[in-house]
């Protein structure tokens, strides 16, 4: 906890620097395939010292994240299985040293495929589930590419975008909230977008 803690609060000083911007893109980047700290903090701190530049920080948040998305589908692809399919270093490496990756949640990331596919996708994206576990997931399970993509950039864009607009419009008084509630916003709102959508299948 000590080390994740110094990990964001090193994340947090970039925003007080020139390289904010460019801290932030690479960070989006690397929190989809293997970095512990979402950019979310960043993000916000970036908004507040520039709100007119907010929805191009979203922007480049959910590019950055988008193709760290790609990279961590292309480590599971090419990287995750031997030959004879055991995990490889690199496998073992990620689940001994990743905050909350491990075998058994991988596994059922891969049953939840089998029930949800975009949609596992989609809410990993929007909500607190480790997006790095889902894009490696995907590539590892061979999970369709295009649907892979769609679902990143909507979510992923739908976090961002959604971050920046309150921050935004409300300014520093709802930083707090936002820094401390959010995850449970984008949770609360992932489960009543695809409550609708089961709503709607059932009642056509």
């Amino acid at each position: 906890m000590k080390l994740l803690r110094k990990l964001y609060d090193w994340v947090l000083h970039w925003a007080e620097t020139p390289y904010g911007p460019i801290a932030l893109f690479i960070l989006a980047f690397a929190e989809s395939s293997f970095f512990p700290i979402p950019p979310d903090a960043l993000l916000i701190a970036l908004v507040l010292g520039a709100t007119s530049r907010a929805f191009m920080l979203a922007l480049n948040c959910t590019i950055a994240s988008v193709l760290g998305a790609l990279l961590g589908y292309t480590i599971g692809h090419f990287l995750w299985w031997t030959p004879s399919n055991e995990f490889t270093s690199i496998a073992m490496f990620f689940f001994n040293n990743i905050p909350g990756f491990t075998e058994k949640l991988f596994f059922d990331v891969q049953k939840m495929y089998d029930k949800y596919d975009f949609w596992i996708v989609f809410t990993a994206g929007f909500t607190p589930i480790p997006y790095k576990v889902i894009t490696i997931s995907s590539g590892a399970f061979n999970i369709n590419l295009l649907m892979f993509i769609v679902a990143s950039v909507i979510s992923r864009g739908a976090r961002f975008f959604l971050v920046a607009f309150l921050i935004w419009k409300f300014g520093p008084q709802i930083r707090t909230f936002v820094d401390k509630y959010f995850n449970w916003l984008a949770v609360a709102f992932t489960v009543l977008l695809i409550g609708g959508f089961v709503a709607i299948k059932y009642a056509i």
